[in-house]
């Protein structure tokens, strides 16, 4: 598995980059709304995606003076509480800002979209055809309402999947990239095989994939789609880092 160590510059802290060969897949599936179906094919090209969610110990390093506003305190749980337009307004462009230079070259951090975070969770090019992001068990690899004592826990303690990532089922709801449309699926598999989907132009809420430590094991599963206002910010939401080639 091809991977790299992103130092953060002028710190001792650091996050792992793990590399996603594109590919294929079908995305969507059964799940506690029609909004996941149809199941239609998806074509994306390779990126990077960080193994574990953004931690408070990276945010706070990043943002330097800024406020850790999580409600579970804890340097190695998720940052939660973060909106998603913190996220693109402020976080995003001091990371990549501070990494200018000692990232590999030609590339951007970005939250990922729907179909990148769909697609890695299910195992990329490895898919086993599990439910939930590495298992048919979520105890085994998930954070959720049975197993959570109602709080986040720290990243990592539970089995990665085939890709070697974690949490991608549980623990907090990840946000994505895209504007969430309801009726987005059926328009896609209109067009047979949509490279590398960016979710609808515009929207009033903004995609959350893998479920949390607050819901029940059905909203844990890869192909189940929620979404939130992209001012709103919530201790069951986080997210995780993608790196992706910039446009020629």
């Amino acid at each position: 598995m091809q991977s790299f160590l992103q130092i953060i510059p002028g710190s001792k802290i650091s996050f792992k980059m793990v590399k996603v060969d594109g590919g294929v897949f079908h995305m969507g599936g059964g799940s506690l709304t029609d909004s996941s179906l149809p199941v239609h094919r998806v074509e994306l090209s390779d990126y990077w995606m960080a193994d574990r969610i953004v931690t408070q110990e990276l945010w706070e390093t990043v943002m330097g003076e800024e406020k850790n506003e999580s409600f579970f305190k804890g340097k190695n749980r998720p940052v939660e509480s973060v909106s998603w337009e913190d996220i693109n307004a402020r976080f995003l462009p001091a990371l990549n800002e501070i990494t200018l230079g000692n990232r590999p070259a030609g590339t951007i951090y970005q939250l990922p979209s729907e179909a990148q975070l769909e697609y890695a969770a299910r195992g990329g090019g490895r898919n086993a055809g599990f439910p939930y992001s590495g298992s048919s068990k979520l105890d085994d690899v998930g954070w959720n309402i049975e197993n959570s004592h109602n709080e986040t826990k720290p990243v990592g303690l539970k089995l990665p999947n085939e890709l070697g990532l974690y949490d991608m089922s549980g623990n907090v709801w990840e946000w994505c990239r895209d504007w969430y449309g309801s009726d987005y699926y059926k328009k896609c598999e209109q067009k047979g095989v949509v490279k590398d989907p960016a979710g609808p132009t515009k929207g009033d809420i903004r995609a959350l994939r893998g479920g949390s430590w607050y819901y029940t094991p059905q909203y844990c599963r890869v192909s189940y789609r929620n979404g939130n206002p992209p001012h709103s910010s919530r201790s069951s939401v986080g997210f995780r880092l993608v790196l992706v080639s910039l446009p020629v």
